[in-house]
């Protein structure tokens, strides 16, 4: 390589070198800023987890610290007091609360608090099908039959998780309003339903024998009928 050959080299050398640092000195505020959101975002996200975890270790200690006293009433107020950040915990600590005012006694209470948490937005869908339920559940005979019956019907609605239990209520109404044939059928179908549990399923197949009725089978899986009826096909 010739001396000029040589010096053109050195020069392209240099510009190339110029030009880098020249990049560097206009755009490398982007690459730190990168690398800072970067450590700042995994930091971020680290110090989330550990409140996460702290609120809930919180949470859990107030509980287990209300559930210590002695009487219901005063475990009542103890749950009631606590104030948890995220809707669905505070459900479920309000259903607790409802707990221990229906154990002491006091069912307006506690109605007025499962009640509250049914119709609460901010609450995921089963949390307030479950406290709708329970809150009509709770008052029982002294809740007008119409009133209770209006409630469970609609609970009773496909897309509903407690719609078998709210047929089951139904069917107790029949029986309390002396309608034995509309209990029976109401059973039959419980018994009947693909989703019914094996608790629910036995419940259902021991009231209609108890009310004089014969249950149908055919169609039950799990009782003979579905299992009869796999076999032959």
């Amino acid at each position: 390589m010739s001396n000029t050959d040589s010096f053109i080299e050195e020069v392209n050398e240099e510009v190339r070198r110029d030009r880098l640092y020249g990049y560097l000195r206009r755009y490398g505020w982007i690459a730190v800023l990168a690398i800072l959101l970067i450590v700042g975002g995994a930091a971020y996200s680290e110090y989330r987890r550990a409140q996460a975890r702290a609120q809930a270790e919180a949470l859990g200690d107030a509980m287990l610290a209300a559930l210590a006293v002695n009487t219901s009433a005063e475990r009542a107020e103890a749950l009631g007091s606590i104030e948890p950040a995220k809707p669905t915990a505070a459900a479920v600590l309000r259903m607790m609360t409802a707990a221990e005012q229906a154990n002491a006694g006091d069912t307006d209470m506690a109605v007025a608090t499962l009640s509250a948490v049914a119709v609460d937005g901010d609450v995921p869908p089963v949390y307030r099908q479950l406290a709708q339920f329970k809150a009509i559940t709770l008052q029982g005979a002294d809740a007008p039959v119409a009133d209770r019956r209006q409630a469970l019907e609609a609970m009773a609605q496909p897309g509903n998780a407690f719609r078998l239990l709210a047929s089951e209520q139904l069917a107790l109404i029949d029986i309390e309003t002396s309608d034995t044939d509309a209990a029976i059928n109401r059973y039959q179908a419980i018994l009947s339903d693909a989703e019914v549990s094996a608790d629910l399923q036995q419940r259902a197949l021991q009231v209609i024998v108890a009310l004089g009725g014969e249950p149908e089978l055919s169609d039950v899986v799990g009782l003979g009928g579905g299992s009869a009826a796999a076999q032959d096909n």
